[in-house]
Formats: structure tokens, sequence, C-alpha cells
């Protein structure tokens, strides 16, 4: 396959970037990641992003001669899920982000099925093309601010609320223990932030998008798919299914403080 003269140049040594279960590999100032059956949808789908003028992705370079998808690499940290809770204003600016998202790709629909990571799928009544892991661990931070969203390989059809569930989870967070005024407070700034629904809402959702998220990574190691067998490594699904369990116990405790 040929180069793509936008993907800029560099002979630096490349560098393993931990935490993509998938494996990723920084070259320079781009970003090389294997492939599969649903890169060319995912493509499809930053294409559109990028030239209706979403901020916050990694641009789009093509595929190398190695078959790798390539991607900008977008300048700022990553955040270390079970070490950091991210500030107030970090999850603000995510969650604004995530409603630019959902409203710009509202527009987005691609007719017939296509072959996304979960399975084909065409979008649905109420459906819009989510990202569907917008977990912390996949937030770019800035100088104290969310610049970017990463990791694109899990986008498909699904609700908006899958995605706000999904992202409470780690950001504020919900998957552990945290003072329950805390939970509260930061569900009602998560809500405000995104201006659809209220926290109570939003609780009910984390539970069912969050059970489906370790029923697609059990049906993904069954398959084989090596980015979720990766996750066996640290104990998924089950780790999940544990969190969730002791997240709906808690449930109560955190509406009688909101």
């Amino acid at each position: 396959m040929c180069h793509d003269e936008r993907v800029p140049r560099d002979d630096t040594e490349p560098e393993h970037l931990p935490g993509a279960v998938g494996g990723a590999t920084r070259v320079g100032r781009t970003v090389r990641r294997p492939t599969g059956p649903w890169t060319p949808a995912v493509h499809e789908l930053l294409t559109y992003l990028h030239d209706n003028g979403l901020r916050g992705i990694p641009e789009l370079h093509g595929i190398d001669d190695d078959g790798r998808e390539i991607l900008e690499y977008v300048e700022g940290r990553g955040v270390p899920v079970d070490r950091e809770i991210v500030l107030d204003n970090v999850l603000a600016e995510a969650v604004t982000w995530l409603r630019d998202f959902h409203d710009l790709v509202d527009g987005y629909r691609p007719e017939g099925v296509r072959q996304w990571r979960g399975g084909e799928a065409e979008l649905g009544d109420g459906q819009i093309i989510c990202h569907h892991d917008p977990g912390t661990y996949n937030w770019i931070i800035q100088s104290g601010h969310f610049v970017a969203m990463i990791d694109w390989d899990m986008a498909g059809p699904g609700r908006p609320i899958d995605d706000l569930a999904f992202l409470a989870w780690t950001a504020i967070p919900l998957y552990r223990e945290i003072p329950v005024d805390d939970v509260a407070r930061r569900l009602d700034l998560l809500v405000d932030a995104y201006g659809e629904w209220g926290p109570m809402t939003v609780l009910d959702a984390v539970v069912e998008r969050m059970t489906t998220a370790s029923d697609r990574i059990e049906a993904g190691q069954a398959r084989g798919d090596q980015g979720f067998v990766n996750l066996g490594k640290v104990g998924e699904p089950q780790r999940t299914r544990d969190r969730v369990a002791a997240f709906r116990e808690r449930i109560p405790s955190i509406e009688a403080a909101l």
C-alpha cells in the first residue's frame, strides 16, 4: 500500500503505548493500530465527523504498509482510571463534548448493514452511531482540560444514553465506592452538562449498559477477538459483573443523596 503523503514522516523509534487492549504503537506524530473487519465502518464514521468539524478526535491518515490504521497522535496524557478521579471541570468538558458528538452524529445515517466490532448491524429507530467505549481511559487531558476522545474501534449503533451511562461509570466514578455526596454532586454536574435526562434515568441506564458491556466482552472472547481476550487478563468480564452488583447495592443511598 502506498504511503499517504498527509502522514507526518518521522524516523523516531516506535513506542508501544500502554493501555490499548488491541495494541497501539506511536510512530512520531502518528499512532498505528491493528485493523479488523470493523475498520472500514469506523473510518467512514471518523471521516464524517472530521469533515463536519467535530473537535477532539484523532485525524485519520489511512493504512500503513503493515496493514495498521494510521491516526494522528493527540498530545496530552491519558487517565489512569483506578488511580485518578478526574476534576469536575474535566468531567463537565467531556460530557459537553459527548453531547456535541451525539448532536453531530445524529445526522450520520449510513444506509444498510455495516460490519462493526460487535457484529453486523444497521441503525434502528432512536439510535445513533455511539462511541460505545467513552471511559476515562480513552480521554486525553492537556493542561488540566479534556481535549480528545480516542479508540473508536467499538463504535456502532446504540442509544445516546448508552454512551452517557458508560462515561458516568468510569468518570463519576460509579464502578467503585466514593463518598455518596460526591457521587450525587458529580451526577448532577453530568446531567446538567448533557442536558437531556435526570440523574435517576442515568443511574438506571448504567446498570443496563454495563451489564451489556460484560456480555459483549464475553461474546468477544468466545469468538477470539484479541482485544477482548486481552481483557481477560484483568478479570473481565467477571470484574465488571461484580462491580455492577456492588453498584446496585449503593443505588438507594445515591438516590437518597440526590
